[in-house]
């Protein structure tokens, strides 16, 4: 491996995350090299085009690796990033496994993998659901801001004898959904249908989607629940880091 080009994108990572211009002695030694090394890498990285050094002579990075990564980012299709962490929650939990985007206080299912059992949950691609009352739609208003859950009504829309009844009652729940990192549906929409989601998150910190597993509430009980998710949380923060995202950063920055 070139063990040059490893250290110089490691520096570059580096100053990426850093909230503040360093120098190279400070550098140096978070990279684990001598100050030497690490100024001649920097200097291939300012030539590059990459870095550039403040009026105090600290480095930091230059718009240059913002253009790069949006350009990147804006050719990634999130279902062929996930297929792959949700092919594992289907073998796992041998359930319906969904991916889904917000559309404001709907949810719209961009992806799926049908549970090989007979009795299973419902849906289709393309096909919307309310968001406050499925899994995947409250782990997304959670982290998405206040002008999505303010669209909706109140009191909400009832789809189910189990639906939330007021915006302060899902505001509650959704402050919970912030603290574990996944939602929950007990039948909410469909009273024979349960899950688990949890939301994707972009380089940005923007939550872009949600991952989940759906099935028949005579099979989703609150063990099965438990179970499923810490497999949904981490095919979630899987995901999010395939996107450049950093699903625990940006799950403790809306909290």
């Amino acid at each position: 491996m070139d063990t040059t080009l490893l250290k110089g994108l490691k520096l570059l990572e580096i100053l990426a995350r850093s909230p503040q211009a360093r120098g190279t002695t400070d550098l140096a030694g978070a990279l684990g090299v001598p100050k030497s090394n690490a100024h001649r890498t920097l200097q291939s990285l300012i030539h590059a085009g990459f870095v550039q050094q403040d009026e105090n002579g600290l480095y930091e990075c230059t718009s240059k690796l913002f253009e790069l990564g949006n350009a990147a980012f804006g050719r990634q299709d999130i279902r062929k990033i996930a297929a792959g962490e949700m092919q594992r929650l289907a073998n796992i939990t041998k359930e319906t496994i969904h991916l889904s985007i917000l559309d404001r206080i709907e949810v719209i299912y961009i992806d799926k993998i049908e549970s090989p059992q007979p009795v299973r949950a419902y849906s289709e691609i393309g096909g919307r659901a309310p968001a406050h009352c499925v899994a995947s739609g409250k782990a997304q208003l959670a982290f998405s801001g206040s002008h999505n859950l303010n669209s909706l009504p109140d009191p909400l829309p009832s789809f189910s004898s189990n639906t939330r009844a007021t915006r302060a009652d899902l505001s509650k729940e959704l402050a919970q959904v912030r603290e574990r990192g996944y939602a929950v549906n007990m039948g909410e929409w469909r009273e024979s249908v349960g899950g688990v989601a949890s939301p994707i998150f972009d380089a940005t910190g923007r939550c872009i989607a949600a991952i989940g597993v759906s099935g028949p509430t005579d099979r989703m009980t609150a063990i099965k629940r438990e179970q499923f998710s810490s497999e949904v949380l981490a095919a979630a923060r899987a995901v999010s880091r395939m996107t450049g995202g950093d699903f625990d950063l940006a799950r403790r920055s809306t909290r």
